[in-house]
């Protein structure tokens, strides 16, 4: 497991967006921007059941994510390592998430019957500048 440094935490508790890279079943890579943050121990994103992100870990938990500065585009992380998805405190994470990003206490865009999921990503590897 790699550490981040507290530079590269920060990126992750501010209010930027993240690509999330995962591998379709042909081997090819699928980026979806996510809504990211970092609870001490690993990288926090929320997703819904069905979605191409969470049949992809669900296959494949090898993930990259790509992080930059709202601010500084040339201040980035990138981080290689292991997602794992679950679906206690997935509607908890999304709406921490709405909060964090668009002030909302409740995420505004769910759909009816929608399952949301809690994704956590153990770094493996750490790069970038900042």
């Amino acid at each position: 497991m790699a550490s981040l440094t507290e530079a590269q935490i920060a990126l992750f508790k501010a209010k930027n967006f993240a690509a999330l890279g995962t591998m379709r079943a042909d081997g090819t890579p699928h980026v979806s921007p996510v809504w990211v943050d970092y609870d001490g121990e690993n990288i926090i994103f929320n997703t819904a059941v069905g979605r191409a992100k969470a049949l992809h870990i669900e296959r494949d938990p090898r993930v990259t994510l790509a992080i930059w500065s709202a601010e500084n585009a040339y201040e980035y992380v990138e981080v290689s390592g292991v997602a794992e998805l679950t679906d206690e405190g997935g509607q908890e994470g999304i709406n921490f998430m709405a909060k964090k990003y668009l002030g909302e206490d409740v995420y505004p865009w769910s759909k009816p019957g929608e399952k949301r999921l809690a994704g956590k990503v153990t770094a493996v590897t750490v790069r970038g500048m900042q």
